[in-house]
């Protein structure tokens, strides 16, 4: 299964790369989702003794992890050396971590040594998510917990509209369908597999101010197939123009579609991990939830 269009690789982690010093002044939404991922945990009843935060940029998140679970070893993994260099800077002696620059598709761990993978709004970046789960169904414990956000198609809906209207090239990244992701994590073997959606929306002045902060955030057109050339002003002007078609109230929209997504490293006991009342359904059976 593809997960979000075949990606130039290489590209992602230059782009992320390039963005590591001011990544954190514009992730305001990639903050906001790794706060509630992370809240999702105490839902659940896990000892973890080794923690992989994949794709884990400036270390948020995995400072958070260690404070959670301090008798833990906590690895920060993520493609971009800058953002490894970046969390490395920001963690203090109390909250000490490993530090790996790694593909998520390939994962340098041994089989079965993993008790929680973290993964906040990465996976949208991988070109094959059935590679992605594959080996994160290796290198989990039985029983161990998967615990991910990746972005669904809503994402970005309107800039990817302005763009249609000006030429007929790949400017915004498509992303895959809970229902697909669902699929792949049970092709994959892990077990029980959970996935809700949520939406949320940023406002921008104009169309120029988000596209600088794409820019700052590393989230760049990773296509293979985008175009090479430089945006000229004509169609520049038509991307603007078709976005205005969104104004409201002043404001521009900038839609997100977050998937949210839990899933286990099988084991032949049946899972107790869920709070009284809580219970799974099958990802077949779940529709999008509007906000």
């Amino acid at each position: 299964m593809s997960g979000s269009g075949i990606f130039d690789r290489q590209a992602v982690r230059r782009s992320f790369d390039r963005a590591a010093g001011a990544y954190d002044a514009s992730a305001l939404l990639q903050a906001k989702v790794r706060d509630e991922l992370l809240a999702r945990l105490d839902y659940v009843r896990l000892e973890p003794r080794v923690i992989i935060d994949v794709g884990a940029g400036t270390g948020h998140a995995t400072r958070a992890l260690k404070d959670r679970y301090p008798g833990a070893t906590v690895v920060a993994l993520d493609l971009a050396p800058g953002m490894l260099r970046e969390a490395g800077r920001r963690q203090r002696l109390f909250r000490r971590f490993s530090r790996v620059c790694a593909d998520a598709a390939r994962l340098p761990f041994a089989d079965g040594t993993v008790d929680l993978l973290f993964s906040s709004l990465t996976l949208q970046w991988c070109p094959d998510l059935d590679a992605v789960f594959q080996g994160f169904r290796k290198v989990l414990r039985p029983g161990g917990l998967l615990n991910f956000t990746t972005l669904g198609p809503g994402t970005l809906a309107e800039l990817r509209a302005a763009w249609s209207a000006a030429d007929d090239g790949s400017h915004v990244s498509p992303f895959a369908d809970m229902h697909l992701i669902g699929d792949g994590l049970t092709r994959a073997g892990l077990a029980e597999p959970v996935l809700d959606v949520e939406r949320y929306t940023l406002t921008y002045p104009d169309v120029r101010k988000l596209m600088r902060d794409l820019k700052a955030i590393g989230a760049h057109n990773a296509n293979a197939d985008r175009p090479r050339g430089l945006t000229g002003r004509g169609r520049m002007a038509k991307v603007e123009a078709a976005y205005e078609q969104h104004r409201r109230d002043g404001v521009l929209p900038a839609s997100y579609e977050v998937v949210f997504g839990q899933a286990w490293g099988p084991t032949q006991e049946p899972r107790r991990s869920r709070r009284s009342g809580e219970f799974t359904i099958p990802v077949g059976s779940i529709g999008r939830r509007e906000a």
